[in-house]
């Protein structure tokens, strides 16, 4: 911090946290009872799991929450190979973790950790150094697009690499909305949209899997015996749900007819136990927690603060939006996991290292003087200007 200003606390985005993590905590308890207890002869495995993980998250964000957020600016290229390396290391055989097609974890000393999730973090802090850098160089395709471009694409590219489509389109959907707000030119971001997009189509067509998913996407029925067979499940659990829902712990597709219950599709069992009513609660809650990521984003005390707030309110906002529309079936199967709520030490860890950042940065606007708001908002709207009209 450049000042005296005192470091609040953000106790809004605090309790919207706590609120998601511990629903979370619940749902994955009541989601995964019957598959850990028939997997593992301990009905509470997951939850254990998750539980402990939980505990080291919120300790975490509790200590990132009183580090000044300037301190990663010296760290974004280290963080950012760090990254990269992690990414690679999980293709070496023995370090290497695969499950089905995937290959995406990293397996040392009894612990698993995902890199591609991790990725999303590294990726947030140097874009939010490097878009602070440039100030209205940014609309540069030289200085503004191409290293990012070319840093985007190597990340992608190694996500890929462990068949992780669903996080390598998160990361470019997040990367791409802290450009636009920096100031990017739209038909820069058209360009990089459409060999985006060219490359997506190929990473489908080619690979049988995902074009199975995209084909039980259109019709699942034509598959129900297949690719449509989790997604026509998580149909009937929406519909035998209701307005209230069966109940708590009552869920019936849980039961071993909804694949992944406790992982990718736990928002299948909440709307099945607690109805459109439990569905729309915790939707309005995350739809909180973005809106109040982004009011902090727009006061931060300055640029680097400014895009590290809106990618970490991103990291929390864009699975979860994500995720909820591939259980109602608006979006083919990627594999996404809901945010404070699917079994995964990674996922959620990195979830509340992201909420730790923002509260920084949220302590530090809440005590910033209102006329450096208004100076630095000004400053980036002729930033805006210059960059479009350059």
């Amino acid at each position: 911090m450049n000042d005296n200003r005192p470091l609040t606390f953000d106790w809004l985005l605090f309790t919207l946290v706590l609120l998601l993590s511990g629903l979370g905590l619940i749902m994955l308890l009541s989601s995964s009872f019957f598959v850990a207890q028939y997997r593992f002869g301990d009905g509470y495995y997951y939850f254990t799991y998750q539980l402990r993980n939980l505990i080291i998250g919120f300790i975490l964000m509790l200590t990132l929450a009183r580090i000044p957020y300037q301190f990663w600016q010296k760290w974004a290229y280290p963080v950012l190979l760090t990254s990269l390396l992690l990414l690679a290391i999980v293709h070496i055989p023995g370090l290497g973790m695969a499950n089905n097609p995937a290959k995406r974890w990293i397996s040392l000393a009894g612990f698993s950790f995902q890199p591609s999730e991790a990725s999303k973090l590294a990726m947030v802090i140097y874009m939010a150094y490097s878009l602070s850098r440039k100030g209205e160089r940014v609309g540069s395709f030289v200085y503004g697009l191409l290293p990012h471009l070319i840093f985007l694409g190597v990340l992608a590219s190694l996500i890929l690499a462990g068949s992780d489509l669903g996080t390598a389109a998160c990361v470019v959907a997040i990367a791409i909305t802290m450009m636009l707000v920096a100031g990017t030119k739209f038909w820069h971001l058209g360009l990089l949209s459409l060999s985006a997009s060219s490359f997506v189509y190929l990473s489908i067509v080619n690979v049988g899997y995902r074009m199975g998913r995209i084909k039980a996407f259109l019709d699942p029925w034509a598959y129900s015996a297949k690719e449509g067979y989790q997604i026509i499940h998580s149909f009937y659990a929406f519909a035998s749900g209701g307005w209230l829902g069966r109940g708590p712990g009552l869920g019936q597709q849980k039961l071993f007819f909804l694949p992944e219950a406790h992982n990718d599709f736990i928002f299948s069992v909440v709307a099945e136990e607690f109805g459109l009513v439990g569905v729309a609660v915790i939707s309005l809650v995350f739809l909180i927690l973005v809106f109040r990521g982004l009011s902090i984003s727009r006061t931060a005390p300055d640029f680097f603060g400014l895009y590290l707030a809106l990618g970490c309110t991103l990291i929390v906002g864009l699975p979860a939006f994500f995720n909820m529309c591939v259980v109602t079936g608006l979006l083919p199967n990627k594999g996404l996991p809901l945010p404070f709520f699917s079994y995964g030490g990674t996922s959620l860890l990195v979830c509340f290292v992201a909420m730790g950042l923002l509260l920084n940065v949220a302590g530090q606007s809440s005590g910033g003087r209102p006329e450096s708001s208004k100076k630095r908002n000004l400053a980036l709207k002729a930033s805006r200007f210059q960059a479009q009209a350059g």
